[in-house]
């Protein structure tokens, strides 16, 4: 892709972004309709936690086989179909008569949109090949993902109080179609010089790891302590299972020896740490301004607003930062905003005042808007471009699993601890450990941002990049030979 202009290198990312704008932007728009949507389909706190996480887990469950797919069959295809099923899928969520029906039409979003994100960074990767470029497109790529995430509230408040909660859905539709069109017109097709097999049982065992992880977390407050083991049982089975099954694959879906890469492995604990603390900040926070408050989806946008300004401006900040500097004063900006945040409201009781509830969105829009291109940017630079497609899916994969443990673990403590009759009364108390664990992810966004962005973890990256690249000639020579 090397040979195509300018001008179309910089369509290929807006059309890239299209794609990014819808996937991001759709969870968290949702947010903000969720009190809307407890009351209209009549929804537990555990049923609100599903709507969010069928998708996420369905996202995390099947970035990493979209991405080898797209480098096998052709990654322009396997865009567009990820176009037209999450087009549709968004049409159905917008008909659901039922929170059954919804949960399931979430899901049918989710495989479509996991072939967007991780095929979409694989696009780009390939099509900037200078290496300063690349790293100005990951920087704009991970700039949308932060400013469409933050703007999800108060654009799902406009929509909410204006249209209802279905509308949220139907933004979707003209995107969707538009990139689609777009795509068809100007993105060259490319695909990965050696096809990877696939891997069904690495496939199923992914599954099994999150399904029964997030099931588990989520049901606890509500089922028995057996059947609770029963399924953390079966999420440490499927986990041991890939650490034995996948390194014996010659070509595994899920690539360890990646993670012999400090700044590689650094990402996807960052990943994590960063998109749990923002799935359960947004959960906490949107159920707070409507239902302790009584605020509506509009106002509690507004009050949101002051995150989604910082992620707005600090957001292409970071991808310029990274661009010339390297990722590491973005994550640390990031790991002591977010911590600031977290403690602000766990140990200071932010929602007390209007001042301390400001400056923890503040803090908190500051730490994200930081996080999302140096993760970006560390997951795939370094790595051969041929492995492009499964490296960025990993990253993907990383921000989906965060997300959905942080609604998981943060509603699952909430829910514990609130109590239907008093319900204003006790959610401040019962949100307090859930605050705590997101100050928890935030420290983690910094010491291991400090530990994996110097010189040493340099140096195992670029070690671990000769060692594939080392073996993908060697393979390559035995398949001409």
């Amino acid at each position: 892709m090397s040979g195509i202009s300018h001008r179309q290198r910089m369509l290929v990312l807006a059309i890239c972004c299209m794609s990014l704008l819808i996937v991001s932007l759709d969870n968290t728009v949702l947010n903000v309709a969720l009190p809307s949507m407890q009351r209209e389909l009549h929804a537990s706190v555990a049923g609100l936690q599903w709507t969010m996480d069928a998708y996420t887990l369905v996202l995390a469950s099947l970035l990493m086989l979209a991405g080898s797919t797209a480098d096998r069959i052709g990654r322009r295809k396997v865009f567009m179909a990820g176009l037209v099923v999450f087009t549709l899928g968004s049409a159905l969520c917008s008909l659901a008569p039922n929170l059954d029906s919804l949960v399931a039409f979430r899901m049918v979003q989710a495989v479509g949109g996991s072939m967007l994100n991780p095929v979409a960074m694989s696009i780009i990767t390939n099509t900037f090949t200078n290496p300063r470029e690349r790293a100005r497109a990951i920087g704009a790529w991970g700039a949308v993902i932060g400013i469409s995430m933050a703007a999800g509230p108060l654009v799902g408040g406009l929509l909410v109080d204006s249209v209802g909660w279905r509308s949220i859905f139907w933004i979707n539709l003209p995107v969707g179609l538009a990139a689609l069109l777009l795509t068809l017109r100007y993105v060259p097709e490319s695909r990965a010089p050696k096809a990877r097999r696939p891997d069904p049982v690495g496939q199923l065992l992914v599954i099994a790891l999150l399904g029964s992880l997030t099931y588990a977390i989520i049901e606890a407050p509500h089922s028995s302590a057996l059947k609770t083991a029963v399924f953390g049982a079966i999420a440490v089975a499927a986990l041991l299972g890939l650490l034995w099954y996948e390194p014996r694959r010659a070509e595994p879906l899920i690539d360890l020896r990646f993670f012999r890469s400090a700044p590689f492995s650094g990402a996807t604990v960052i990943a994590i740490s960063a998109f749990a603390a923002l799935s359960g900040f947004l959960f906490l926070s949107t159920l707070y301004l409507q239902t302790v408050r009584g605020l509506n989806a509009l106002d509690a946008g507004l009050w949101m607003l002051p995150m989604a300004a910082m992620c707005f401006v600090c957001a292409p900040l970071s991808g310029r930062l990274v661009g010339s500097r390297g990722p590491r004063l973005s994550l640390l900006i990031a790991g002591v905003a977010t911590t600031a945040s977290g403690i602000l409201f766990a140990a200071f009781d932010a929602e007390s005042s209007n001042v301390t509830l400001v400056l923890g969105y503040v803090l908190f829009g500051l730490g994200f808007g930081f996080v999302n291109a140096p993760i970006t940017n560390t997951a795939v630079s370094g790595m051969p471009r041929t492995q492009a497609g499964v490296a960025a899916a990993v990253a993907s994969t990383s921000r989906q699993i965060g997300a959905t443990l942080g609604v998981a673990v943060v509603g699952a403590v909430l829910a514990s601890g609130v109590r239907a009759s008093a319900y204003n009364d006790t959610f401040v108390p019962a949100a307090r450990p859930g605050w705590w664990i997101i100050a928890g992810c935030g420290l983690a966004v910094l010491l291991v941002g400090a530990l994996t962005s110097g010189r040493w973890a340099r140096r195992t990256a670029e070690r671990t990049a000769e060692r594939l690249e080392a073996v993908e000639l060697r393979d390559g020579a035995g398949v001409r030979a």
